[in-house]
């Protein structure tokens, strides 16, 4: 059994009975030498009284006589007689117990201070020893300690910062710059309107009498519609902030003790922020719709980064024209309308595949000789041929004035909308949710439902109490 729990010999002592019942010429000196069996602390021979010696009552006196008397004319033992026998033995454990205690005893004072700082710190989160405090005192220091939390954990200045994740308002940061900025970045105004569609707007645009430019009014059309599609990532940043902020709350919750203590406190509070953080979110929301609708409602051409429609009309015309094949010279003897007409034309001939202004609107329908020239339109009109070169350069101007002017607008909502939130969600909660708690819990009529204590409290409590009880008098 010793070899199981000291297989070193290092805090065993070997205690060796009954030697006085050896054969003559026979000791047990190698295994007090250590030869057979070596422990560090060595071995002790002792004489115990016999069960004669018991039966007959043989006082302990006369019975340790009896033992010195052995070692010291024993002529093995007689050398060393002074270390053997039941009083050296009891010496030898006395001196090694109190060796032992001097060499524990510091550690096990520092762990029993350790064990009372603990549980006061404990005791103090549960109330005291008798869990006795005014109520608007405690209500008093939780709003507090939340309210600093809160800002603290918004602007990272807390002590818990996490190597692993992102955390309070790192998030928020996150949404702004990453999420938000992404999402807007990402529309592209052209994925729902085709180049037919810009035909269309522009031909309707310009009403019974076709336009000899570009219009503005098929560009405003289209790019309104275009800039009321922010709308959704506007608002949906929003509910990506406020989500945040419900879950700083709930990390507060957990981590303050004092809401341990009081579980319909921090009831009360959850709902109290909760409905704070709602009634923040109905002007954040409108202000950002509102911004979004300034962008749709007043196009500024004016803008100094927009792009100008003789600068687009140019840009359209260049690389249209680099794309055309050179023109072909008309071979000798050929005479060209212009020609003809001195230099003005004045065919009239229709042409074979000739497009005209609504040309893409109406296909050529083969007519038949001596038929009626008219036809009444249809009830629904459609463009049906590809674009005509008119109609693609018109179509690109206006793509590259939207392109442009959208690009003006992403970039603005970009930086807006999270100022925006910052002002009227973020901050308008840091500063003001301190005097909304003290308005919805400070008040005398809630106090006493508020601040009921749980049964957890209550027994652990009286379990700390027990347990600094015993390191106090383990301590004296």
């Amino acid at each position: 059994m010793a070899r199981d729990v000291d297989p070193e010999g290092l805090r065993t002592i070997g205690v060796l009975t009954k030697v006085d019942l050896m054969d003559p010429g026979t000791d047990v000196v190698d295994i007090l030498a250590g030869r057979v069996i070596p422990l560090r602390l060595g071995y002790v021979p002792v004489v115990n009284r016999g069960q004669r010696d018991i039966d007959t009552n043989k006082p302990i006196s006369t019975a340790l006589d009896a033992e010195r008397s052995f070692f010291e004319n024993h002529p093995s033992y007689r050398g060393k007689a002074q270390y053997c026998g039941t009083p050296f033995l009891a010496r030898k454990l006395n001196m090694i117990l109190m060796h032992h205690i001097r060499t524990t005893l510091p550690d096990i004072k520092a762990r029993i201070q350790q064990q009372l700082q603990k549980f006061n710190a404990e005791l103090q989160t549960l109330g005291g020893a008798m869990g006795e405090s005014s109520g608007g005192n405690v209500v008093l220091s939780v709003i507090t300690e939340f309210t600093t939390e809160f800002r603290t954990v918004i602007d990272g200045n807390t002590n818990d910062l996490s190597l692993n994740e992102l955390s309070g308002g790192a998030r928020i940061s996150y949404v702004f710059h990453e999420l938000f900025n992404n999402g807007v970045k990402s529309i592209d105004p052209f994925d729902q309107v085709k180049d037919g569609d810009i035909r269309t707007i522009l031909y309707n645009s310009s009403g019974s009498t076709p336009a000899l430019f570009v219009g503005t009014a098929a560009f405003e059309v289209i790019v309104k519609q275009q800039i009321r599609r922010l709308e959704d990532p506007s608002v949906k940043c929003c509910q990506l902030v406020y989500d945040e902020l419900i879950r700083i709350l709930g990390q507060l919750l957990t981590k303050i003790q004092s809401f341990r203590r009081y579980p319909a406190l921090k009831e009360r509070f959850n709902s109290v922020v909760i409905n704070f953080f709602k009634d923040a979110m109905a002007p954040t929301t409108k202000l950002v719709t509102d911004m979004v609708a300034m962008q749709a409602c007043y196009v500024n051409t004016t803008h100094p980064d927009f792009i100008s429609g003789h600068k687009a009309m140019t840009f359209v015309v260049d690389r249209m024209n680099a794309a055309k094949p050179p023109p072909r010279e008309p071979g000798p003897g050929k005479v060209t309308s212009a020609q003809l007409n001195n230099n003005k034309d004045l065919d009239v001939d229709l042409k074979k595949e000739e497009p005209s202004f609504f040309g893409s609107f109406f296909s050529v329908k083969q007519k038949k000789k001596g038929g009626p020239v008219l036809e009444a339109p249809p009830a629904v009109i459609k463009p049906q041929a590809a674009l005509s070169e008119r109609e693609t350069m018109e179509t690109d101007v206006i793509k590259l004035l939207i392109q442009s002017y959208f690009n003006i607008v992403k970039r603005e909502i970009i930086d807006m909308v999270p100022k925006a939130i910052s002002l009227t969600l973020v901050n308008f909660a840091k500063d003001n949710i301190q005097k909304e708690l003290l308005q919805e819990l400070y008040k005398p009529e809630v106090l006493d439902d508020l601040l009921k204590e749980s049964e957890y409290v209550v027994s652990r409590r009286k379990e700390v109490v027990q347990m600094l009880s015993a390191l106090n008098k383990a301590e004296e």
